[in-house]
């Protein structure tokens, strides 16, 4: 649009994106139809170029990337002052849309078929992964949430996403083992990830006892830790 004759649209990208959330919030309307009429019922005189509701609706859905991080900026400015810049959360959740026994139709362009470990499951949806500041005794705050289809692990979402993140301690379970990867995250940018102890496959018996009970409590804390994440799903 914006390399065509109508590069310059007289409604801006700001007038509209004032429109979505002011409606939103002061009248409690969401779907996208009823914005758009509340907006030429009451606010034509605010905005004499509104133009048709497929134009209003086809432009807020080009401006979904802006949306991402508007969020992401509230989130961040909006933060409990007791939230701790320096630790951090993660953890995802699956979004079923139906049982990995049936074919998934729903949003299929979004959706596939993953494996959820909680619920020794297969299912098609998505994942809904949050990266969340720690606060004492309290629900971690989300700093950001991304929804991606339900077979992107989460260690390679971690990778693409937060591993570049600069001096941050990160609480996740134990599919963010990776010695190698995390030593050079390390050595990089001062971060590291704290996980529950993985079992070495191979290791004799009378090694696993020996750090049993330190293992055990170092895992028992940082499960703990993660619990609360868990908490903000459910």
């Amino acid at each position: 649009m914006r390399f065509s004759n109508n590069n310059e649209p007289k409604l801006t990208d700001q007038e509209i994106i004032t429109i979505y959330l002011f409606v939103m919030n002061h009248q409690g309307i969401f779907k996208m139809n009823k914005i758009h009429q509340f907006a030429s019922e009451y606010l034509l005189s605010w905005f004499p170029d509104l133009g048709s509701y497929q134009a209003f609706n086809q432009r807020i859905n080009r401006l979904s990337g802006v949306m991402n991080t508007f969020v992401e900026m509230l989130l961040t400015e909006y933060s409990p002052k007791e939230c701790s810049s320096s630790l951090s959360v993660l953890d995802s959740i699956p979004i079923i849309t139906c049982s990995g026994k049936r074919s998934g139709k729903v949003a299929p362009e979004i959706t596939d078929k993953g494996f959820c470990s909680t619920k020794s499951m297969y299912y098609y949806g998505m994942k809904l992964h949050t990266l969340g500041f720690c606060n004492p005794n309290r629900l971690p705050h989300p700093e950001q949430i991304i929804f991606t289809p339900a077979s992107v692990n989460d260690f390679t979402l971690f990778k693409e996403a937060w591993s570049e993140k600069e001096n941050r301690t990160f609480f996740g379970d134990k599919i963010y083992n990776s010695v190698g990867f995390f030593t050079n995250m390390k050595d990089n940018f001062n971060s590291e990830m704290l996980t529950p102890v993985k079992a070495t496959k191979g290791m004799p018996d009378v090694l696993r006892k020996l750090d049993r009970a330190a293992n055990d409590l170092y895992s028992r804390a940082v499960s703990k830790i993660i619990q609360y994440n868990n908490d903000i799903y459910y």
